[in-house]
């Protein structure tokens, strides 16, 4: 039997760890190992851990989730560990900045106890967790908002700060860079992947969308990672939209709702 996947609890408010705990306790393929009541003391936890899966609290006092995050994703010890922010809205300005900073996606607080436990399942085995309809909402937001503060310096005015930035979040090597030079070294047809990354497809469709074998195109998501230096999948669906791969045209016809 393999061993339980570690889950480390951040959350300033009791009741919510409470619960969360409780849980997760409830599964035998799963551990709660630590609980912390800030951001600082979930880093520090982290690094004496080493937790497989971090829930995160993105608005907390002090040291928010947004700093630890950043914190965790650039711990050279930590390279394993993935970090699911925690968040009341579906827009909250904090998760895109989370998610640049090396989170591997979101979940909203008032998250059914199944899909909880299904979400820590699926960021343990690698994957992203991205509701593709409500992270297009957001993340198109807040490009479209850096890409103002960029228009507003270039004509002389005083820039606007991307979400988070006055938060001292530390950016390491899991942080995103937003130019679109950075698709130079990819063959148009890893372009195509990731812009179907970018849109929520999974390996599996994005082979039926473009006619490969699954093995194909695992191999093309592969090469994105290394040639684009992406922490995880999610880091992919940030570069896909900063670099105008993704913006507001429709989604393929297959994945239409």
């Amino acid at each position: 039997m393999s061993a339980p996947i570690r889950v480390l609890l951040v959350d300033d408010q009791t009741l919510v760890r409470a619960g969360f705990r409780a849980l997760l306790d409830s599964e035998p393929d799963i551990e709660v190992v630590g609980e912390a009541v800030d951001g600082a003391e979930g880093v520090r936890l982290a690094v004496e851990r080493s937790p497989d899966v971090v829930l995160m609290d993105i608005r907390m006092p002090q040291f928010d989730g947004l700093r630890a995050t950043g914190s965790i994703t650039a711990h050279p010890s930590l390279a394993d560990t993935r970090v699911v922010v925690l968040t009341t809205f579906e827009l909250d300005e904090y998760i895109f900045a989370a998610l640049r900073a090396g989170a591997a996606g979101f979940l909203l607080k008032d998250v059914e106890p199944q899909a909880l436990l299904d979400a820590v399942r699926l960021v343990h085995d690698g994957q992203a967790l991205l509701a593709p309809r409500v992270t297009k909402r957001l993340i198109e937001a807040y490009v479209a908002t850096d890409r103002q503060a960029t228009d507003r310096a270039t004509a002389g005015a005083h820039p606007v700060p991307a979400p988070g930035a006055d938060r001292g979040a530390p950016v390491g090597p899991a942080a995103v860079a937003p130019d679109a030079h950075r698709l130079a070294a990819l063959t148009p047809r890893e372009r195509e992947v990731l812009a179907l990354v970018g849109r929520g497809l999974s390996n599996q469709e994005i082979a039926e969308h473009l006619v490969l074998s699954p093995l194909t195109s695992k191999t093309h998501v592969s090469r994105l990672f290394l040639k684009l230096g992406a922490r995880d999948r999610a880091q992919l669906v940030v570069i896909a939209y900063e670099t105008g791969l993704v913006g507001t045209s429709p989604a393929p016809a297959d994945r239409a709702r």
